[in-house]
């Protein structure tokens, strides 16, 4: 069972609160819309920060390439393998939210946009739309290392549940070996 802000209701929600432009939702106090170039210095701004990357898939980013490479990627049209958008709050990008590799979500906001709330609002509108947009996708699954434990109460909280645990299987960076939680979220009933 999902929770209440990813049951059938709330997509019927996030369709009234939705923007008329396809490709971007309106939540209480989010955009979610495609990525553009000027997300470059926000993103990288993020991508740059040590404490948002900690638990990432690399350490920060020491230069604006690899940002803009990622940016690049982003605005790639990939619609059967893809599904992400831009966080927008106040008119600014802020983080990314969606799934970026099909069936694995993936999300990252400004460390000064923790503990708002903003991510399980971002991720509440854009699962469902996930589902709807790809009726053949059985289940979502996301990954993090399971001392982040904002992360795994988030995936836990959107109904998300471990299903494994593999420890020292990733190497961040040059040195440290890290532990992987696996999570999924069967398609809604």
């Amino acid at each position: 069972m999902l929770p209440g802000a990813l049951q059938h209701d709330a997509l019927s929600r996030a369709r009234r609160t939705s923007h008329a432009a396809v490709g971007v939702i309106r939540t209480d106090r989010l955009l979610l819309r495609p990525a553009r170039p000027d997300d470059l210095l926000p993103l990288h701004s993020i991508f740059s920060d040590t404490g948002a990357m900690r638990y990432w898939s690399h350490p920060a980013h020491e230069d604006l390439e690899p940002t803009r490479r990622f940016l690049e990627g982003f605005m790639t049209e990939d619609a059967k393998n893809r599904f992400e958008y831009i966080v927008e709050f106040d008119g600014t990008c802020i983080g990314k939210a969606g799934m970026w590799a099909r069936p694995e979500i993936g999300y990252i906001l400004h460390p000064d946009h923790w503990g708002k709330g903003f991510a399980y609002e971002a991720l509440s509108a854009v699962l469902p739309r996930i589902f709807e947009r790809h009726e053949d996708l059985e289940h979502l699954t996301a990954e993090c290392d399971p001392r982040n434990a904002a992360s795994v109460k988030l995936l836990e909280k959107l109904g998300f549940r471990q299903t494994g645990l593999i420890e020292k299987n990733f190497l961040y960076g040059e040195t440290e070996w890290c532990d992987t939680a696996y999570f999924r979220l069967d398609r809604p009933n």
